[in-house]
């Protein structure tokens, strides 16, 4: 699979999922705080469904973060 998600936006994504997970964790906010687990997950793994469908590619191609479409 293309990597899609990187830089600021893939450390963004793992900071709010983080911060969701914890904040429900410690009951700060209600169980919608779970969904701190997909930006979590698209964070680590640089994949984000919802950008292949869009056809949005953050990862930048000059840096090798494993895209197939490097110069």
């Amino acid at each position: 699979m293309n990597k899609n998600v990187g830089g600021l936006d893939r450390i963004f994504r793992i900071i709010l999922g983080v911060v969701l997970i914890i904040l429900t964790l410690t009951q700060v906010i209600d169980v919608w705080g779970w969904i701190g687990i997909l930006p979590l997950i698209t964070g680590i793994f640089s994949r984000c469904g919802l950008y292949s469908l869009l056809g949005v590619n953050t990862c930048n191609r000059e840096r090798n973060c494993g895209c197939p479409f490097k110069k």
